[in-house]
This record gives C-alpha cells, structure tokens and sequence, in this order.
C-alpha cells in the first residue's frame, strides 16, 4: 500500500501519528508524510518520506465573519469559546480548506496514495477522498474530538460544489469509514463523532529516549509532581507575534506569564517534589525552593510512568499519555480543545480540571487530586482499558483489509 499522513498544528500532532506511520513502514507499505516544516522533523528519523509542502496554520491569517459575541471586548469563557469555535469551523471547512487543496491535490495524483491518514484539522483531504475514490480517515487529535461535523459541512458544501462534488447532508460524511482513535470508547473524548478504529496508546514514541541521571536521583519519599504546557501554545503566540498576523477574535494566553504563575504555584508545593518542563519559555527560577526543579524538555511519556500527578495544559496527546500510564491530572487549560479536555477528564474522575488560575488556586487543586484514592483508582481503571486494546500494529491490517 502506499498511505498518504497530512499533519499541520503543532509538532505534537505529527508524534500522535508517528506510531502507526512507523506500523505501516515497518510491514513494507510506502508511507509518506505531508506536513509543515515545524513538524518535519518528527517523522524524519524514521522510515518515512517527508514533504514540507504545507504551509503552516497561523490563526488570524484568514479573515472570518464576525464570530458570536464579536461585539464584546472582554469575554467570558463560554463567549470566548464559542468565537473560537465559529472561528475554527470557517477556517477549516473555508480558506484554510481551499488552500491545502490546493498544495495536495498535485501531490495525491503524483503519489497515488490507497488511503489517506489525515490531520483531524484537514478538511481539504475529504474532499480528495471524495474527488479521486481514496478512502481518508482522520488520526487522534483534540481536533477531532472538538469540531462539529455539522457547523463544517456547509463550508464542506460550498467547496464541493466549486470541485462539481455533489453535496452532502450527513454532518459524518467527513468520516465515511470512520477514525482512528488511541482512547478506549468508555474513555472517549470525541464529542460528535462515532466510536470506530481504536489502538493501544505506545508510550515508546521518541526511540532511545531516557530520563535523566538528576530525575533518576530525586527524592521517592514524597509525591513526584510533573508540569509542562505544551508545544501548540509557544508556536502560536509565536506566529501571532509576527508583524502580519492578524488578531484573533478570542484571546490567546501569554506562555510566559502561565508558565511563571505555574512555577509559582510549584513553590508552594513543598511537601512535593516538582518538575517543571519550560518547552523553551523564557522563566525566572531565581529564589525557587530546592524542591522545584526546573528544565527545558524530558521524555514525557516515560516520566509519567513513575509520577504522581501531571499538572497539565490538556493537550490531547498528554491526556492520552496520562491515560495509558494511570496518572491522575490536575489540569490547567489554555486554548482550543483543552477546556473541553479538562472537562471531559474530571467527568470521567481522572483529575480535576482548575478554574481558579492562581498560584494558590492551582496549588490546592494539585493537593485535592493528590488525596483522592478515588481519582487514583479510576485512572488505573482507565489503564487496563487502555492495555486492553489491540496494539498499533494491528491497524496495518486493518487498513490493508480497508483498501482491499
């Protein structure tokens, strides 16, 4: 087979497909990956053909109708959730839709690809399916947990229309043979779409990765707490800082200052042991309690096999990471599908999700989870499911058996 992988967003949206582009190339099928050039290097060490011929997303750089509530300077969450909803689902399903056809239709004719494993933010790959009779299937991604199948289709439908596609009226016309998810179904956090093909979560991503001899000597007679927020929020702030970046029309949160209000609430801590993962923020750890140990970047998924609690941003990849290693989260969301994660993690009693985004709000939901056998119980529940799903390779088969 030849499988086509469309990747943008943020580099950890290509590590969530490099487990089974790495199945696939390992059972001899030709295996190519079309991406941006941050997320590049993700697949690079592997067997797996790279292009860097998408452009990067950068919110802003298309011009949206007014969202709902576009009127208020200052919104609520919910407001300010659904402007970024309304956003997200113009976008994809409009320009950002048309411009990624665009750049793949080319490449899919000279390639040839038996089916396409998509981003869940590339809408442009539905409409290919649909053009050239290749099936498409969208990998985990908090994408495609968050957006509606029916606020995308009347985009969907004006495109097609534009290709000469007949329309559709079934919202999961986006997903004809359904999606690949690393989450069990009683663990879902799919809002709209059906439960389909799920795999085992790997914690073996990044090959050769260990910890460090300095995490290897920390303290075992206290709780061990880890802390990162991500790479999707850095890169975006970074592209908004760009002299054409337009403003959104939701706000966007400043990683330096979370960053700073997350360290400051590690120092509170100090029955723990913290380790906090900067992503290469910039953070002042002058004063900091020796408890408190701050560095650039570990091998999350291996850290989490051995801590206590995860202060997480919520990201979709470290849920399903916190998932497969049984660690109860304390999650503190920043954009997109992470507040609809954090909801999602404390309804199924995995942790709790924090509201009051203070140093000391932070820190005292970090002890409620702590003290909670019932959270920890649930999370080990939620491993065995995890370990009870078939492993990443049987998707090879699954796909070979798809394409026929």
């Amino acid at each position: 087979m030849r499988i086509l992988f469309t990747t943008v967003g943020s580099p950890s949206h290509g590590r969530a497909q490099l487990p089974l582009a790495r199945a696939l190339a390992a059972a001899g099928h030709e295996v190519l990956a079309a991406t941006t050039e941050p997320i590049a290097s993700v697949f690079e060490r592997d067997d797996v053909r790279v292009t860097s011929c998408l452009a990067d997303f950068t919110p802003g750089a298309q011009a949206q109708p007014a969202a709902p509530g576009a009127d208020h300077p200052d919104p609520d969450p919910e407001v300010a959730r659904e402007r970024m909803m309304h956003f997200m689902h113009q976008s994809l399903s409009g320009p950002m839709a048309q411009q990624m056809l665009g750049t793949l239709l080319p490449l899919v004719r000279d390639f040839r690809p038996d089916v396409i494993l998509r981003d869940g933010m590339d809408m442009a790959s539905v409409l290919i399916g649909e053009l050239l009779g290749i099936p498409q299937l969208p990998t985990p991604s908090g994408a495609s947990n968050l957006f509606d199948p029916a606020a995308l289709l009347p985009g969907l439908n004006t495109l097609r229309e534009q290709h000469g596609l007949p329309v559709r009226e079934d919202p999961l016309s986006v997903v004809p043979h359904g999606r690949i998810d690393y989450v069990p179904p009683s663990f879902s956090f799919a809002q709209h779409l059906p439960a389909s093909w799920s795999y085992r979560q790997t914690v073996t991503v990044d090959r050769g990765s260990v910890l460090p001899q300095w995490v290897v000597d920390l303290p075992t007679d206290r709780p061990l707490l880890f802390t990162s927020i991500g790479t999707a929020l850095p890169l975006i702030r970074e592209k908004l800082e760009q002299e054409d970046a337009q403003e959104l029309p939701f706000p966007i949160p400043d990683p330096v200052e979370t960053l700073r209000t997350i360290i400051g609430a590690a120092a509170l801590l100090d029955e723990c042991t913290v380790i906090v993962a900067t992503m290469g923020i910039p953070a002042d750890t002058d004063g900091l309690p020796p408890h408190v140990h701050v560095t650039e970047r570990l091998p999350q998924p291996l850290l989490l096999e051995s801590v206590d609690l995860f202060l997480t941003h919520g990201g979709f990849n470290s849920i399903r990471e916190s998932l497969r290693t049984a660690t109860p989260m304390a999650v503190l969301p920043q954009f997109g599908d992470q507040h609809d994660n954090a909801r999602r993690v404390q309804e199924l009693g995995l942790g709790r999700e924090i509201t009051d985004a203070t140093p000391e709000g932070i820190a005292a939901v970090c002890r409620e989870v702590l003290a909670d056998s019932g959270i920890r119980a649930r999370a080990r529940t939620a491993r065995l499911a995890m370990l009870a799903l078939p492993e990443v390779d049987n998707a090879v088969a699954d796909l070979e058996k798809l394409v026929g």
